[in-house]
């Protein structure tokens, strides 16, 4: 009888649940925030977590035990050491067809990065190897050994027909691990041999190491370097890219590569809003006076696993800020972390981006950073020994 009663009230609007729930609620304290992870934050490396591999049915979650093991200080923890693996791929040159990327083919020598940057887009890629996006993509790395003899088979085939090339696009190409395996000195003395155009992007000075082919390449018009410049603040650096070089050092690879006649960028990628993007014109300014001739710029993406490994991130390292900082990051985003969809990724949306493309337009003006590229010479492109082939071939018929 009670509930028919109850029924009827609700029926002819005498009872409001919603508003009797909302009064309960008054007065009580917010719930408990999530339990959040300890942090596994090391010396030179820049994630603070190691979050499961998304394809995997099973996840651990924080647990308190009562010995306080989420929040107790334990002390530094141990060093990570880097580890290697060979990769058996049998191919050389990933393919793409994304209408926001001005390459359609890349080559990676290497898979996960030392350099540790905290906002690395290809972090999730590592899952599909089976490990974690986090620490394991700056420790656990694959190299591919026959890179170069992969690719030269690749531009052998009879159908190839030469466009730029991205060395470089997943992970950088001059990584520490570079100086002793040297796969990326491998790839462009075959691109040198095939008179292939190539376009690098890095944050290393290591790409010094090979001036001497990189400014044969230039004589022919075949190559373009990018250094990626995230900050002057040699301390944001070191926390969002452990592993990689200083700012100064960027600044003096772009003078030493247009010094040497190597066509030199900037790509002061990522912005971070509330973070780093205060300094963009400077950034732009010192990449001029170094001998830039070119910029662009990326703002944050924070797909998969790295938006929960950028949070806890923010949240160790600026957490006076970090609840800013996501805030600018859902406007630029629709509400949301990321942003997925094609000719959105990558510039954003909402006030603030539209500010920020505003700002980068009007300094790359400003000093001289937007002239109009001039492709690559792809006519160029030859396979070594054809024509000495050809010629036997025809003397033979006499």
């Amino acid at each position: 009888m009670r509930a028919q009663t109850e029924q009827g009230n609700i029926e002819q609007g005498r009872i409001d649940r919603d508003a009797i729930a909302a009064m309960e609620l008054a007065g009580l304290p917010d719930a408990e925030p999530a339990i959040r992870a300890p942090s596994l934050q090391h010396r030179g490396r820049g994630a603070v977590t190691n979050p499961p591999v998304r394809f995997e049915q099973r996840a651990a979650s924080p647990f308190d035990d009562g010995w306080e093991t989420l929040t107790a200080d334990f002390g530094e923890l141990p060093k990570l050491a880097t580890s290697l693996t060979k990769d058996t791929t049998k191919s050389a040159i990933a393919w793409n067809n994304s209408p926001d990327l001005g390459f359609d083919r890349s080559v990676n020598p290497y898979r996960g990065c030392e350099h540790g940057c905290v906002y690395c887009f290809a972090r999730p890629t590592h899952a599909y190897l089976g490990y974690s996006p986090g620490l394991d993509f700056e420790t656990k790395l694959t190299y591919k050994p026959d890179v170069a003899e992969l690719l030269d088979k690749e531009l052998r085939k009879p159908g190839y027909r030469a466009r730029t090339l991205a060395l470089g696009s997943n992970t950088d190409p001059y990584q520490p691990v570079e100086r002793t395996l040297k796969l990326t000195r491998s790839v462009l003395e075959t691109m040198d041999k095939f008179n292939h155009p190539v376009g690098i992007v890095t944050k290393s000075a290591g790409v010094l190491r090979d001036l001497d082919i990189l400014s044969s390449m230039a004589k022919r018009n075949l190559v373009r370097v990018y250094i990626s410049l995230t900050t002057l603040d040699p301390a944001l650096a070191r926390a969002m890219e452990p592993r990689a070089a200083t700012p100064a050092r960027r600044l003096h690879t772009i003078a030493e590569l247009t010094r040497a006649g190597v066509p030199a960028g900037v790509l002061t990628a990522p912005m971070i809003p509330g973070l780093n993007d205060v300094e963009l014109e400077k950034l732009l300014e010192a990449a001029a006076r170094a001998g830039a001739r070119h910029a662009g710029y990326v703002l944050l993406r924070l797909p998969h696993e790295i938006r929960e490994m950028f949070e806890a991130w923010l949240h160790t390292h600026f957490p006076d800020r970090a609840k800013h900082v996501l805030s600018l990051v859902r406007d630029t985003r629709g509400g949301a972390l990321n942003d997925a969809r094609f000719h959105h990724r990558f510039s954003g949306q909402g006030v603030y981006a539209d500010l920020l493309l505003r700002r980068f337009t009007r300094a790359a003006r400003q000093w001289g950073l937007d002239e109009t590229r001039e492709g690559l010479d792809c006519s160029a492109f030859a396979v070594p020994g054809a024509v000495a082939a050809n010629e036997q071939a025809q003397l033979s018929l006499f």
